[in-house]
């Protein structure tokens, strides 16, 4: 079965860097689109970046343009948001997202950015 197992959250202060990892198993990893969501504090889940299947492209949301970078190892079967400059709204629990004819999430990781 799919699995995405999401890692590398945690607290940091303003101005810091995280880098997060999702694990993936279940599908031929190489073949999807991969995603990062994410959801704050009374906030809806929203889509952080996207990279595709060879990791040659990616979008990224205007909030985090410039700060943040998705990289993909497809002989590893994982997805990374390298993460910058973090900002006290960065706050969020970091999914990991893959469309395979329907979503699966991973259980999610939390970033804290709080001096």
């Amino acid at each position: 079965q799919v699995q995405l197992v999401e890692s590398g959250g945690g607290s940091v202060q303003p101005g810091g860097s995280l880098r997060l990892s999702c694990a993936a198993s279940g599908f031929i990893f190489s073949n999807y689109v991969m995603s990062w969501f994410r959801q704050g504090p009374r906030k809806e889940r929203e889509l952080v970046a996207a990279i595709s299947t060879t990791g040659s492209s990616a979008s990224y949301a205007d909030s985090v343009k410039g700060r943040f970078a998705i990289s993909r190892d497809n002989a590893k079967n994982t997805v990374y948001l390298q993460m910058n400059s973090l900002k006290p709204e960065d706050t969020a629990v970091y999914f990991c997202y893959v469309n395979r004819g329907r979503a699966y999430w991973g259980q999610g990781t939390q970033v804290t950015i709080s001096s």
